[in-house]
């Protein structure tokens, strides 16, 4: 009788303590649950918040109505290979904003929508900012030249119009230009001149850009 009963509370004691590590783990299951959850909440509070305020992500279809287009040459290209002639396309095209920025680039390709899609895109990823004075004209007389081609540009009064070849015309007036004088000499290849006259813009500078660059006053620059 001593036995059975020693041994009934050992089972008792037994199960006693099987029940409470049974809650115990059950307890620190749904713990480790809350601190996952809690960390999971943190990270993606810390995503929310990764951006700076202001930031607005720049989408490619504003970027394009922003900018215009103008296809300054499309040429056929000719490679012999073994098995005969191989023809594609390459295409020149300048873009530009009218407010200050503009672009050239070429693209290659076997279709021409394709040559002219690459053209448009390399000229998008190599824009430079212009200077425009009185919104309308350059700050100064310029001259510049790339290989047998050289390009004249000369400020001209409000009002008087963009006086200048075709090719010349479509990378000032894309630029932003309205007013201004052109003269091209020498080789009047399309390439060339776009070329020369890209140059040109680079090299422009307004009076305070020229006073930084001294570091002095604007006013004792246009005293001297």
């Amino acid at each position: 009788m001593e036995n059975q009963k020693i041994e009934k509370q050992v089972q008792e004691t037994q199960n006693k303590m099987k029940s409470t590590q049974t809650v115990q783990a059950t307890k620190e299951s749904t713990d480790k649950k809350q601190v996952s959850d809690k960390a999971t909440a943190s990270k993606n509070e810390a995503k929310t918040f990764k951006r700076k305020p202001g930031f607005v992500k720049k989408d490619k279809n504003q970027f394009q109505s922003e900018f215009e287009e103008k296809i300054i040459d499309i040429s056929r290209v000719t490679t012999v290979v073994k098995g005969g002639r191989r023809f594609s396309f390459a295409a020149y095209a300048v873009v530009g904003n009218k407010k200050g920025k503009v672009g050239y680039g070429h693209g290659k390709a076997n279709e021409v929508q394709d040559a002219i899609k690459k053209a448009v895109k390399d000229a998008q990823n190599r824009l430079i900012t212009v200077p425009i004075v009185n919104k309308s004209t350059i700050p100064h007389e310029i001259s510049e030249k790339f290989l047998a081609s050289k390009v004249l540009l000369k400020p001209a009064p409000k009002g008087k119009g963009i006086i200048a070849s075709n090719t010349v015309r479509a990378v000032v007036e894309l630029a932003g230009y309205t007013d201004i004088y052109t003269k091209t000499h020498g080789s009047r290849t399309k390439i060339n001149t776009v070329h020369a006259t890209m140059k040109a813009l680079q090299k422009l500078r307004t009076v305070e850009d020229i006073a930084w660059a001294r570091d002095i006053e604007v006013e004792k620059l246009t005293q001297n």
